[in-house]
């Protein structure tokens, strides 16, 4: 339907394809900075059996670690934020990442190298405050 509504601004100087997928990557972007993150109840207490498997601290921990890494990435600014969850989200390799958005592999990896160093400083400012 997105693109439907849009093919008035595909001006054909591409493949119709990478326009369709770079389209599909924006919505998968936007829905991953609009999702919300929630640590099961069983995994923090309550009818948590400790037996069954790790323990309710470290899951929760790791939940939070996870959420934390999500919230740093869609902080991101683009081209970064573009790359870093392509390649680690959607688990596309670098080529297929400079096939979906049309920018060459050398792009790819500059914008993936900068992006994760970003990455890093967001979240070793987080962990420090």
């Amino acid at each position: 339907m997105i693109a439907y509504r849009a093919i008035g601004t595909w001006r054909g100087d591409g493949s119709l394809g990478a326009w369709l997928g770079r389209i599909a990557t924006r919505q998968a972007l936007r829905r991953l900075g609009q999702r919300r993150e929630t640590v099961p109840l069983e995994s923090v207490g309550g009818a948590y059996d400790v037996s069954a498997g790790p323990d309710p601290l470290g899951a929760a921990i790791a939940a939070e670690r996870g959420l934390a890494v999500r919230n740093a990435v869609t902080a991101l600014k683009e081209p970064y934020r573009e790359i870093v969850a392509l390649r680690f989200f959607a688990e596309l390799s670098l080529n297929e990442i400079a096939d979906a958005t049309g920018r060459p592999l050398g792009t790819v990896k500059t914008h993936l190298h900068r992006g994760l160093a970003r990455l890093r400083d967001a979240l070793a400012r987080e962990a420090v405050a």
